[in-house]
């Protein structure tokens, strides 16, 4: 069967992984990206300045931040149910204590470097006060702000990330076909030690006689060379590429979106089984990673609206969750993968070089059986 152009290459031509010839398990949706999901919307602002020695407060810099609307612009003040789950808590999400205690989310999500993750939490309310006005006059927000940390290439102490930047990424937000890669708060991220960042898939999943999507988003800066498993073969320790001396582990945010009616209970479950897709790829979640994990419904905005009364809904029973969690799995490791092919070596501050994934090497190596478990 012939794969969609949007599944092959990003809307700027940018090779995926499915057109590298990498086989998933699952079938995608219409985009193979969050953005299946009715609704939601993603943006970007990508800060990529200067190159040669690191001067504080000057660069070069290699950071951004991306956003991601869970509801259309006049639907934003609509809580959403969430869920969410730390597999490592070397990390920030913030936010997450008020979803985990009232099981909602409301408000954009922005994801962007560790220090800058304050300023973009900041931003994000302000710019809700700006464009969505009256919705916050008599009420407080407690929007979800991410981070990974992309000082090994970035002036990550120049705090280059302003506030517009942040707004600039919410007024850019789309539906439809996503860039990935080095982008929005990709931009400076590394991944088994291969230049990593902004990735992702979808999956469709059938209940009842009706086709719902799962959709997966992350911003991927973990994990160590020799760890890489692609299509269940450990293809790091053979791929020959310079190996950046960054030496933390890293951290990996990742969002899930899904327009079946679930409960913040089975959203949570949802999260969990975000640890499995990363698991796929071969890490085993290193002490100084942030690997820490969001889903939420689309469904139930009549149920959630604040108009007082009962408020009923309709959800999927617990013991028919199980395509949900796979589809989640099979998602999550596709939009890592993503996050890896769709990419190019970056320089950054003081000459520190990070290559991109070998793509001829992987394919000969899939191709071959070299490798295999």
């Amino acid at each position: 069967m012939a794969i969609p152009e949007v599944h092959r290459a990003t809307p700027s031509g940018t090779l995926r992984a499915r057109g590298l010839g990498v086989p998933f398990d699952g079938e995608p949706g219409a985009l193979n990206a969050i953005t299946d999901v009715a609704g939601v919307s993603v943006g970007y602002r990508t800060l990529i300045e200067g190159e040669g020695p690191l001067v504080v407060g000057r660069g070069p810099v290699r950071t951004g931040v991306t956003a991601i609307l869970p509801r259309p612009l006049d639907q934003l003040h609509v809580p959403l149910f969430a869920g969410c789950f730390s597999l490592n808590g070397n990390g920030e999400l913030t936010g997450t204590l008020w979803l985990e205690e009232c099981g909602q989310l409301a408000w954009p999500i922005t994801i962007t470097n560790t220090h800058s993750c304050g300023l973009a939490r900041d931003a994000t309310l302000k710019w809700a006060v700006a464009r969505l006005p009256g919705r916050l006059d008599d009420a407080f927000g407690l929007p979800v702000a991410g981070e990974t940390y992309d000082g090994w290439l970035n002036d990550i102490n120049g705090f280059h990330l302003r506030e517009q930047h942040v707004f600039e990424a919410l007024d850019a937000a789309s539906g439809g076909p996503l860039e990935e890669g080095s982008i929005g708060g990709g931009t400076g991220m590394i991944c088994y030690q291969f230049k990593g960042g902004s990735g992702t898939a979808s999956r469709r999943v059938g209940h009842d006689g009706r086709d719902y999507v799962v959709g997966a988003f992350v911003q991927a800066n973990f994990g160590w060379r020799s760890e890489l498993v692609i299509a269940g073969r450990p293809v790091g320790r053979l791929l020959e590429a310079p190996l950046p001396a960054r030496r933390d582990g890293g951290s990996i945010i990742a969002i899930v979106a899904t327009d079946a009616p679930l409960l913040p209970h089975q959203l949570k479950r949802l999260a969990r089984r975000v640890s499995l897709g990363v698991g796929r790829s071969g890490t085993f979640s290193h002490h100084g990673s942030g690997d820490i994990f969001l889903a939420f419904s689309t469904a139930h905005a009549d149920a959630l609206a604040d108009r007082g009364g009962l408020a009923g809904l309709a959800f999927i029973p617990d013991p028919c969750l199980d395509p949900f969690f796979a589809a989640v799995v099979q998602a999550i490791d596709e939009a890592i993968v993503d996050s890896l092919v769709a990419n190019q070596d970056m320089t950054g501050r003081d000459g520190h070089f990070v290559p991109a994934l070998p793509q001829a090497a992987l394919l000969a190596l899939l191709r071959s059986g070299s490798g295999a478990v």
